[in-house]
């Protein structure tokens, strides 16, 4: 994007798409500010009067009158600012909210490489950072830059008509004025774009370290992350106060010209007032239209500086919707119905060119039989979960399901059969209820109740003092860290989907925590096809066949009981070493 044409074809057209569906209130808002540039001429002309009938003639109740009328123009003059008001801002958030869901919509469409390269402060930062600066933006920028032009053209005619060489004379300064700070937006435009960039970059760093905060206490990294928040900050202040004197610049200069400006109309008015030609009156209304011509003056200025902001804002947004999913739907959009058989055919993936994580990996795993996944850290387990829910498709070879290739077929089509129980299963802050369905409010508490009452989690249940409408925090308000991981189970049992993967789901539980939870675990695997990734072989005695990787290849693969009664199979090596530690 150029920094001297912020607004190209691109950004003009995401405007015209969310300002559309307020035409109507934008059309008010023009009638509004035509009334307002209407009081605005008329106010002077009107205080003008008053003043030469006040040194005339003029009888009190001519004064009287006068006074009336120029004290209803400044009651209605607010009453217009009030009504201005309240529709600008009406259409600003109408349509900065509109983005705000499609940018959300977006992002939650994105594929999960494009998360791991983006901290979520600095997403959070594109939908509310940069989508805020575009909120007055949104409303009044087109209106304010024609509604002042108009203002200044209107005082300046009545300047002409007063006299020729006034009119003239403040023609060219405000010529030379706009003319000025349009040249010094040219030059600010990307000290702005790089002051929001600073500041996506701190709030991407204090996301990501806050996320990690317990980590960091315990490894004495806060003197790291405190200097490091401290460049990070030191780095924004400076392109802030970079970008800020741009603006201040253009203030001084208009300023600075507006003030030669007054200079020049009063001494030409205390001329023409010498020679006769203007009443002291005429020499009010001059210098009254030489104050007014300095407000949409610096109201365009104003209306520039948002464009400087805004273009930096927007050509980010743009960047941001033009990002694609790397997934892509296929033509059907269901897969087979019944029971789903698994098969992982020659697969290879890397997250990086050049470094793959899976190599040739091949297997079938036959419909509602469980299978377990062991593996050194970094062998390829939990990336092979998630090609089966197509977070990500393979480089190369195929994942099926049912027998059909996953990439022919809608991502939302997988997902809706695939469940995924994670060790960091998240709870909101929302009602027990709303944390189970996910803000579905068709499902009936009779089946929520149901559900919880076979994972053995109705004691509790029936402790909490509102039930199902109790109030839980983010993270469970106390709740253990098995009772989080079964009532993800029941939030996945409510989804019923014919394939389950368990990611390490009992990595944080102690083992009396863990043998508890195992029933919640097989009841989620009943009927299933299942995957398990545990390092606890205890988890493994809910799987039918095992799967060992090694460097992201196989290393064993077989039906479990056959491996474990397998002197010479490495997962019996495994079994035994485990009983060994056990018994020391």
């Amino acid at each position: 994007m150029s920094s001297a044409i912020p607004l190209h074809r691109p950004n003009r057209h995401l405007l015209v798409r969310y300002v559309r569906p307020y035409r109507r209130q934008l059309l008010l808002l023009a009638g509004i500010l035509a009334a307002t540039i209407a009081i605005q001429l008329a106010t002077p002309l009107v205080a003008s009067w008053f003043v030469d009938a006040a040194l005339g003639d003029a009888s009190i109740d001519e004064l009287v009158v006068l006074a009336g009328f120029a004290t209803a123009l400044a009651l209605l003059g607010q009453c217009v600012a009030i009504a201005e008001t309240w529709v600008a801002e009406r259409i600003s958030w109408g349509a900065t909210n509109a983005l705000r869901e499609d940018l959300a919509a977006h992002l939650l469409h994105l594929d999960a490489a494009f998360h791991q390269a983006h901290t979520p402060g600095e997403l959070i930062e594109r939908v509310d950072g940069d989508v805020g600066t575009l909120a007055r933006f949104f409303s009044r920028f087109t209106v304010y830059v024609i509604g002042s032009a108009v203002l200044i053209v209107g005082v300046l005619g009545l300047l002409f008509a007063l006299d020729w060489r006034i009119g003239l004379g403040l023609t060219l300064f405000v010529v030379i004025a706009l003319a000025t700070v349009l040249r010094l937006r040219v030059v600010a435009t990307p000290f702005s774009a790089a002051e929001r960039q600073a500041s996506a970059d701190f709030y991407g760093f204090l996301g990501e370290y806050l996320a990690g905060l317990e980590d960091i206490r315990a490894s004495g990294a806060r003197a790291f992350v405190l200097r490091r928040g401290v460049e990070l900050t030191r780095g924004w202040l400076a392109a802030r106060m970079r970008a800020q004197m741009r603006g201040y610049g253009m203030v001084a200069a208009s300023q600075g010209l507006f003030g030669m400006g007054m200079a020049f109309a009063l001494a030409l008015s205390a001329m023409l007032y010498r020679d006769g030609s203007l009443t002291i009156g005429a020499v009010f209304l001059v210098f009254r239209y030489t104050e007014m011509l300095q407000q949409p003056t610096e109201q365009i200025r104003n209306e520039v500086q948002d464009l400087q902001q805004a273009g930096a804002s927007l050509g980010r947004i743009e960047r941001l919707l033009d990002q694609q999913s790397r997934l892509t739907d296929g033509p059907g959009n269901r897969l087979p119905s019944g029971p789903l058989a698994l098969e992982i055919d020659r697969v290879w993936f890397a997250y990086e060119p050049g470094t793959p994580i899976l190599r040739g990996v091949t297997l079938r795993l036959s419909p509602q039989r469980v299978l377990g996944i062991l593996g050194r850290t970094g062998s390829g387990k939990t990336t092979l979960t998630r090609l089966v829910p197509r977070f990500y498709d393979p480089d190369a070879g195929v994942v099926r399901l049912g027998g059909v290739d996953l990439r022919t077929v809608s991502v939302a089509a997988v997902r809706a059969r695939v469940g995924l129980v994670t060790q960091e299963a998240h709870l909101f802050t929302a009602s027990v209820r709303d944390n189970l369905t996910l803000f579905d409010d068709g499902v009936p508490d009779e089946r929520l109740t149901d559900i919880l009452e076979s994972l053995g989690m109705g004691a509790w249940l029936h402790e909490l003092p509102a039930g199902l409408h109790t109030l839980l925090g983010a993270g469970g308000n106390g709740l253990s860290a098995g009772q989080t991981q079964v009532l993800a189970c029941a939030r996945l049992l409510l989804r019923d989907p014919d394939v389950v993967i368990l990611d390490e789901p009992s990595s944080k539980l102690d083992p009396a925590t863990e043998r508890l939870v195992q029933r919640a675990f097989g009841r989620l695997l009943a009927d299933r096809t299942g995957i398990i990734v545990a390092h606890h072989l205890s988890t493994f005695a809910l799987a039918d066949d095992i799967l060992i990787l090694e460097q992201g290849e196989v290393l064993e693969y077989g039906p479990r009981l056959t491996l474990a009664a397998d002197p010479a199979s490495h997962y019996a090596a495994m079994l035994r070493l485990a009983a060994g530690d056990d018994i020391a």
